[in-house]
């Protein structure tokens, strides 16, 4: 006696960053060698065709978002540890919306609420280097050109 076993499954992308899917398992014994094929492709006919079948009632469908922390960054594309952060500083040394605009303008092209994560970092970088005493001793600091920094040892901020 041989035991011949066969899968199918399938898995669908949903909207919302959702999937589901469906798998069908089956083990059968074949009596000799000799139909081992013609078998195989009857168990997969079948399998697939059962899998497509029930795959197509896709239940529950979540709206984009479900499930997913509300977002507390508001527009903003960086994290919301950057976006805190940039605010503390801002609001630490007097600088409105306007000022940090301006400054992530002339270095990135972009408002602050536009920065990716790594802009996000080089705005941090240079506002602590520009505005806190971490600044006074320092042996580096960045320069911004054309949204790429480099750092220029010996400068001072």
């Amino acid at each position: 006696m041989i035991k011949l076993s066969a899968a199918y499954s399938k898995k669908v992308g949903l909207p919302g960053y959702s999937s589901h899917s469906f798998s069908v398992s089956i083990e059968t014994e074949l009596q000799n060698l000799d139909n081992v094929r013609e078998e195989s492709a009857r168990l997969y006919d079948s399998l697939q065709q059962a899998v497509d079948q029930q795959i197509q009632k896709t239940g529950f469908v979540p709206p984009d978002g479900y499930g997913m922390e509300p977002d507390k960054n508001g527009v903003w594309n960086c994290s919301s540890k950057q976006r805190e952060l940039i605010e503390k500083i801002g609001k630490e040394n007097n600088l409105d919306r306007n000022a940090l605009d301006r400054l992530a303008d002339e270095m990135f092209g972009a408002t602050v609420r536009e920065l990716n994560k790594l802009q996000a970092s080089g705005l941090i970088d240079e506002l602590l280097d520009r505005y806190t005493k971490r600044a006074q001793g320092r042996q580096f600091s960045r320069r911004y050109v054309g949204g790429s920094h480099t750092a220029s040892k010996g400068a001072t901020a």
